[in-house]
């Protein structure tokens, strides 16, 4: 039976694809590797790796928690992972204007402008 780290590292394969987990990877040191240790076992072997609600429930919830948090580069990969998981770019955009009532217009802007960065350069929007 894998570990939920391991779990967890197959989690954000799907999610990010290869390339997103090389290059974190890549980022590890003495100093950080407990805190990615956390996130590949807490978030995703044990949260995301949950039934209960799907992977694009869990994603939409990523996006209007971070969009409030004001939280831009966590954002990106999750408006990526997002998409990855089922969500259409009128349901970004839908979060996203929900999102503004609740957290203000300031953190939903820079949310815009970060998911329109993901969707161009997935050649999802001009």
């Amino acid at each position: 039976m894998m570990e939920t780290k391991e779990i967890g590292r197959q989690v954000i394969r799907e999610l990010m694809g290869d390339a997103f987990l090389e290059a974190k990877d890549k980022t590890r040191n003495e100093f950080n590797a407990p805190i990615q240790e956390y996130a590949e076992d807490v978030c995703f072997g044990r949260v995301w790796a949950r039934e209960g609600i799907d992977r694009k429930q869990r994603s939409i919830l990523n996006v209007a928690m971070l969009t409030a948090l004001n939280r831009p580069a966590q954002l990106r990969s999750h408006v990526e992972g997002a998409l990855t998981n089922g969500c259409t770019v009128d349901e970004l955009r839908e979060i996203l204007l929900q999102a503004a009532v609740y957290c203000g217009l300031p953190a939903a802007l820079d949310a815009f402008r970060v998911a329109e960065e993901v969707l161009k350069a997935r050649k999802l929007l001009d």
